[in-house]
């Protein structure tokens, strides 16, 4: 560390570096390894978690900007404000239903938080057409994650914190 370090970090507006994850439904939250989709499970497209909802209300499971929204409605794309970047992918192999169990309600650039209700996901119609429900989370540019911490496992309550992921400088 230099002598004169500590005046430039003065300068610098500081970005939220640490952003509060939130469990996106009611449920239960599972490692990213639990989940039976090897794509997700096996880390191809990032780290992250599961919740296997008990009802189909999906809120955001964080603060932050919606970039995109599949035009099948199963997932969505999050940029949060420390520039990782977020997909919450709703159910496995959904892609296939053509939006049918999903009432997708956000749009491109909505500013979302924990509270908004991203989705209202028709849990029985993925169940008949053999789809596994898991709400999946993935940070899809980890070469950007510092960070990234799980505090519990196990049944959660949507909008609850439930852990936290920080950015490189």
């Amino acid at each position: 560390m230099g002598l004169f370090d500590f005046l430039k970090k003065k300068d610098e507006t500081p970005v939220n570096n640490t952003i509060k994850l939130y469990a996106p439904a009611n449920g239960k939250l599972v490692s990213l390894d639990e989940v039976s989709d090897p794509v997700f499970s096996q880390k191809m497209m990032g780290d992250g978690f599961a919740v296997i909802p008990t009802d189909g209300k999906i809120t955001s499971p964080v603060v932050g900007k919606v970039l995109s929204v599949f035009p099948t409605q199963h997932a969505v794309g999050i940029l949060l404000e420390n520039g990782i970047e977020v997909l919450l992918h709703m159910g496995l192999d959904t892609v296939e239903l053509d939006g049918a169990p999903f009432e997708t309600v956000v749009k491109e650039g909505d500013q979302i938080d924990e509270n908004t209700v991203v989705s209202m996901v028709n849990l029985v119609a993925l169940e008949v057409a053999g789809k596994d429900n898991a709400m999946v989370v993935v940070f899809t540019n980890m070469d950007k994650v510092a960070d990234f911490k799980l505090n519990t496992t196990g049944t959660v309550s949507a909008k609850t914190e439930i852990g936290s992921i920080s950015a490189n400088a």
